[in-house]
This record gives C-alpha cells, sequence and structure tokens, in this order.
C-alpha cells in the first residue's frame, strides 16, 4: 500500500473519529476503538487478530496509568472535601491583596489543579470567583477567567494529570523531567493567557450587579480550613517525589546501593501512593475525618474517572493500531518531507483534534498516537519536549465542542459570543507560548 494510501487512511479515521463524536454523539472510547478497526480493515490486517492489537494497546496503556489516575483523583477530592482550595485561595489574598485578584486566581488554579481534573477544579473553585469578584469589587469575569486558564494549562502539560502522564508514558518520557518541563512552560502560559490577557483585552467588561448583595464573604470560612502550608505541602507532594527521583539519578552514580529504593519511591504509582496516604493523615484524620468516611470519600473519587480510563484505553488502542498496520510507518515518510518542525506539528496536531472533537484528554490521547511513529525518524527529539508540545497544543480552541467552553460560560454568565473573545481566545494565546516553550526547551536541551 502506497504512503498516500496510508495517510488517506489516516485523514479518513480522524474525520471518523470527529463524525462518531460530534454527529453521532457517541463516547469517546467507542469512536476511537471504531476507528482502530476501521484502519486495520482497511489496511488489510487479518480481522481475526483485530481484537488481540486492540487488547495489547488498551493494557499498554492502562497497565501504568489505572493506579496513577487513581491515587491523583483521591488527592483531588481530598482536597475537595477538606477546603484545601479555599484556604490555598484565602491565604494568597491576604498576602498579596485583593488588588492582585487575577493574579492571585490564576494562581490558585495553577497550584490546586495539580490533583484535580479541569471541570472538577473549575466547579470546585468557582465560588471563590464569586466571593473575590464581590470583595475586590471587579468583574466575575476578570477574576474567573485566569482561574479556567491556568486549570486548563496544568490539565494538559503537567503530570499527574490524566492525559498528560499518558503522553509521557506513551513517548517514553522522563515523568520528573515533563513535570519540571511543564510548570517552567506553564506558568507564562497561565501569566500572558490569564491576568495579563485580562489587563489588556478584558479592561471595559462591566461588573456583574446581581452578585454584590448574594455572595456571601471569604472570611466567613477561614476557621475551619486547613492550614495553606500544610495543604500546599500535600499538593506538591507527589511531584516532589518524582522530581526529586529525576535529580537524585543524574547525581548520583546508577550503580550505587540506594538507587533501586530511589527508583522504588519516586515511581508514579509509588510516589502517588505515599500522597495518597499522607493526604489521608493532613487533610482527613487531622480534620477529623474517621477511616470510614476516608473509604467513602475514595470510592467518590472513583466515580468520574471511569470515562477518563476508557478514553485513554481506547486512544492507546487506537495508537497500537496505526502502529502495527504501518500507517504510523507511513505518516513518517511523509511527514519527513514537510519542511516543518515536528515540534509544531505535534502542536498543531493536538490543537486541530482539540478544535474538531471538544475533549483535551481525546486530542492528546490521538495526537500522541500519530506523533509516535514520526519521532522514531527524528532521534535527536527529546520525548519530553513533545509531551508538552502535544499538551500545549491541546490547550487551543477550546470552544463550542468543548464542555468546559459552556461550564465557563454558564458559572461567569457570559454570551457565546463573549465567550469565544475571552475563553477561545485567552486559551490559543496561551497555547501558542506553550509551543515557543516547547521549542526554546528543544533548543536549550
Amino acid at each position: 500500500m502506497t504512503t498516500a494510501m496510508l495517510v488517506g487512511i489516516l485523514i479518513t479515521s480522524i474525520i471518523l473519529i470527529v463524525v462518531l463524536i460530534v454527529k453521532c454523539k457517541l463516547h469517546a472510547s467507542i469512536a476511537l476503538v471504531l476507528a482502530a478497526f476501521f484502519v486495520g480493515i482497511t489496511t488489510g490486517m487479518p480481522i481475526d487478530i483485530l481484537p488481540t492489537v486492540i487488547e495489547k494497546g488498551v493494557g499498554g496503556t492502562l497497565g501504568f496509568l489505572t493506579l496513577i489516575i487513581g491515587f491523583g483523583a483521591i488527592l483531588g477530592k481530598m482536597l475537595e472535601v477538606s477546603g484545601g482550595a479555599e484556604r490555598i485561595a484565602s491565604t494568597l489574598l491576604d498576602k498579596l491583596g485583593k488588588e492582585r485578584a487575577t493574579w492571585v486566581m490564576m494562581l490558585v488554579g495553577f497550584i490546586a489543579g495539580i490533583p484535580v481534573f479541569v471541570e472538577v477544579g473549575f466547579v470546585l473553585l468557582v465560588p471563590l470567583v464569586l466571593v473575590v469578584a464581590k470583595d475586590a469589587g471587579i468583574p466575575r469575569l476578570k477574576v474567573g477567567l485566569p482561574l479556567a486558564v491556568s486549570l486548563m494549562i496544568v490539565h494538559c502539560i503537567v503530570p499527574p494529570h490524566p492525559a498528560a502522564m499518558a503522553i509521557a508514558a506513551t513517548l517514553g518520557a522522563d515523568v520528573g523531567k515533563v513535570i519540571v518541563f511543564g510548570l517552567l512552560v506553564g506558568l507564562p502560559c497561565a501569566m500572558i493567557g490569564g491576568p495579563l490577557f485580562v489587563k489588556f483585552f478584558c479592561a471595559n467588561v462591566p461588573a456583574n450587579k446581581e452578585l454584590l448583595d448574594t455572595t456571601p464573604s471569604i472570611s466567613t470560612t477561614k476557621k475551619t480550613l486547613p492550614g495553606f502550608g500544610i495543604t500546599l505541602f500535600t499538593i506538591l507532594l507527589p511531584l516532589l517525589i518524582m522530581v526529586g527521583k529525576t535529580l537524585l539519578v543524574i547525581s548520583i552514580d546508577k550503580g550505587s546501593v540506594v538507587m533501586p529504593y530511589i527508583s522504588f519511591i519516586g515511581n508514579p504509582i509509588t510516589a502517588l501512593l505515599i500522597s495518597v496516604f499522607f493526604a489521608y493523615w493532613s487533610l482527613g484524620l487531622t480534620r477529623g475525618l474517621n477511616l470510614a468516611e476516608l473509604l467513602t470519600v475514595s470510592e467518590k473519587a472513583f466515580t468520574p474517572i471511569a470515562g477518563i480510563l476508557l478514553i485513554i484505553g481506547a486512544g492507546g488502542a487506537f495508537s497500537e493500531i496505526l502502529s502495527v498496520s504501518g500507517v504510523g510507518n507511513g505518516l513518517k515518510e511523509a511527514l519527513s518531507t514537510l519542511p516543518i518542525s515536528p515540534i509544531i506539528l505535534a502542536w498543531l496536531i493536538a490543537a486541530l483534534l482539540h478544535f474538531a472533537v471538544g475533549s483535551a484528554t481525546v486530542a492528546m490521547i490521538s495526537a500522541t498516537g500519530i506523533v509516535l511513529p514520526m519521532m522514531t525518524g527524528h532521534p535527536e527529539l527529546k520525548p519530553e519536549v513533545m509531551a508538552i508540545a502535544i499538551g500545549a497544543g491541546a490547550i487551543a480552541l477550546t470552544q463550542v465542542t468543548d464542555s468546559y467552553f459552556w461550564l465557563v460560560k454558564e458559572y461567569l454568565g457570559l454570551t457565546m459570543t463573549e465567550t469565544i473573545k475571552r475563553l477561545t481566545v485567552a486559551t490559543t494565546l496561551a497555547s501558542i507560548v506553550g509551543l515557543c516553550g516547547a521549542l526554546i526547551l528543544n533548543m536549550i536541551l
């Protein structure tokens, strides 16, 4: 089969995914599996081995990620039920001042968003937007947009978020390095797409008068919240462990007797398990929760991740089919002749997929399967940089096909036109900054 035919099959499969999700309203996991079958059949793979290949793709992807995503969900739920996110916000407001409310909410989203899914994080923190907007006397858009953008950024490029962790694992990237690079690139993205965007492009937004008399003061809940230091440490603990492992591996002789212990503790599964038990103590037992209540919290944390696991597993199946069928190699040959950086191409593929299917997670997983074969022809590419590029691409073009678009629109009281002018443009601007960050990293490393 010619390269042109293989690329045509790939493009058709992507269109099929979009149509099945957007028009036919199928769950993304079903659409990805159907697309995998389509690729396998049209490339001439024996149909009796297709289920086996799909099983291998699902197992190879979820075998590493299931526990990580589950433990991460527990951390996020503990942060939610303990009031830890409110504590982060109230303390930063006290220290930085209400006049810097846009910067405070950007930092809140960037920090508190690390262990929680983007939609959950926004719903959890949006009451603070109303409180801060009232206390600071500014429109809730100016407070809520930096929060929404920073949550989206962390969701896409900072492990242990599921999609960010999935692309790191698929590309064979060092998770600790991806975390460091994600934070380094993500912060400028959040600054430019959040507070600075609000300052220069939302200057004349009117205040929301209807909220001024109905929104409670943030000070009324402070006494019941956990401490700032312990909350912040709990959120950052898994990152500190994984990044610490990366730094120690670089600085310690690989033959050292402590290296196996460092590798064990710094493994993402172990790091998150340690962090879960610490959160049980710091945000649970010390707050009066008993073991039975902690079990209930954990069980509730698992409910929202079922769909995420199915999407990631189906994305792994799609990626495996692309590899086994030869489509991946065909794409690699076709792209090798293009006068464009593979990093820019990876970013563009993720951005277009996000625009098409409306899910950053689906876009990242699908883009990784497309980009992975291309990397074999470019051994100079760092998988960590490619992970950042793909994640940055998925930040862009948050619009009407994305449920997050509607969530932000409704909670901030915006019209559709206003949401496109604010959220869509802000996330795309942040995405472009992320691409620039990935290109700079590629030049330095």
